[in-house]
């Protein structure tokens, strides 16, 4: 068993990403903070919908070619390395030119010229991104995921603070975005000194079938999911007004958006486990256990304390949201049990099944959303937790039925 097998490494890697995730999400929140007083609930709708439709073509950066690395035998390693760079630069490029596409359809059927433009900003960040992601996943390779996470955990900090003081200056939506431009170097620079590698001389080129084979699920995944957390937004904003949607996207950045990043932490560091553990299902059962004994234990506090921070963080004039923010944070225990489906499918290969739950919970968001929508933001908000607590449990016990079906089940840690 290498080390970041073990089960307390494991833990510390959890608790790494999960400060990490946390203090970005924090950050995150004290900028909806200085939103909320900078800016009317019209501007702050404008923001949500251009990062919404953002992060939906973000989502396409993980398409399973870093988890290739990850999961490589030595003997394949500079190989895959060599066509996982050359993929890295002619994907991100071309979701930049994508990016640009975006914010030029945006503007022709009707779009604002400043929210078009915010969207084709957000675009340069891409070009910062391929000199890096070898590295990145040759780092998580050799269990450097508390050196990950601190470099990304900074960098979010970093571009939060940045936008809170330009907030501060100039009250303007853009403030929200130059500063994710403005950090991406930092986080190249940080990531390639962790883990410094360029492609050996003469080192041939790994066949490019087994990363599309692998990746177009992974991709379709992280699509998927992205459209999940974000298509409901669009459909806020579309039948409700961008007044609505910027109270919909506070509610959802203050509860869902910070409970999630322990999840997001979780399902982080459980793949590296999961792929380079010789007994996987012990490795997943215990990846389990430390899971749910964290996460939900940290989310119920989170809820039980919304009447406390929300008055505190946004000021008076908020009270109708509480019940929305606890409702959402509670969503990310079921999460969590699906979130370690999910890793355990892709450790076995099976991105496909994956794809095939998250795009039955996305479609079910996005009905939920086109059909409570018009009756307000709580049954809105109620059936995305419904509709998420079923399906992400319904679909982890079947996925993980046969793991745990074992006569010979025993859980150390």
């Amino acid at each position: 068993m290498s080390l970041q097998n073990q089960p307390l490494t494991f833990i510390a890697n959890l608790m790494s990403f999960g400060i990490s995730e946390v203090a970005s999400k924090c950050a995150r929140i004290l900028v909806v903070v200085a939103m909320a007083r900078a800016l009317d609930l019209v501007q702050i709708g404008i923001v949500a919908a251009a990062i919404a439709a953002g992060d939906i073509l973000k989502s396409f950066t993980e398409n399973g070619v870093g988890q290739r690395i990850i999961a490589a035998s030595d003997r394949n390693l500079d190989a895959i390395c060599a066509t996982a760079h050359r993929l890295f630069w002619v994907w991100t490029v071309g979701l930049f030119c994508a990016q640009l596409m975006i914010a030029t359809v945006v503007y022709l059927f009707g779009g604002s010229i400043f929210l078009s433009g915010l969207i084709a900003l957000m675009g340069v960040e891409y070009l910062f991104m391929p000199a890096g992601l070898v590295q990145v996943a040759l780092a998580m390779r050799v269990g450097k995921l508390k050196q990950i996470a601190a470099i990304g955990g900074l960098q979010n900090v970093g571009a939060n603070l940045m936008s809170i003081a330009l907030l501060t200056v100039w009250p303007s939506a853009i403030a929200l975005i130059l500063p994710r431009i403005l950090s991406a170097p930092i986080w190249l620079v940080a990531v390639r000194r962790l883990n410094p590698w360029t492609k050996p001389h003469n080192t041939p080129f790994a066949p490019l079938m087994p990363f599309v084979q692998y990746g177009w699920a992974v991709l379709g995944v992280e699509v998927v999911k992205a459209m999940r957390l974000q298509a409901d937004k669009l459909v806020v904003g579309l039948t409700l007004g961008a007044e609505t949607l910027g109270l919909y996207f506070i509610a959802f950045n203050a509860g869902l958006s910070l409970s999630n990043a322990f999840t997001t932490a979780f399902s982080t560091v459980l793949f590296p486990r999961l792929a380079q553990s010789r007994d996987r299902l012990a490795s997943l059962r215990q990846s389990l256990l430390v899971g749910v004994g964290l996460i939900v234990p940290l989310v119920t506090l989170q809820a039980l304390l919304v009447p406390v921070y929300m008055p505190f963080l946004l000021g008076p004039g908020w009270g109708e949201i509480e019940l929305l923010v606890k409702i959402l944070c509670l969503v990310a225990i079921p999460m969590t049990f699906w979130a370690t489906a999910a890793g355990w499918l892709r450790a076995k290969g099976r991105p496909q099944t994956e794809l095939w739950i998250t795009s039955v919970l996305a479609i079910a968001v996005i009905v939920n959303a086109l059909a409570l929508g018009p009756f307000g933001l709580l049954p809105l908000t109620i059936g995305y937790a419904v509709i998420t607590t079923i399906v992400t449990l319904a679909a982890a016990i079947v996925a993980l039925r046969a793991a745990f079906h074992s006569s010979n089940f025993v859980v150390t840690i």
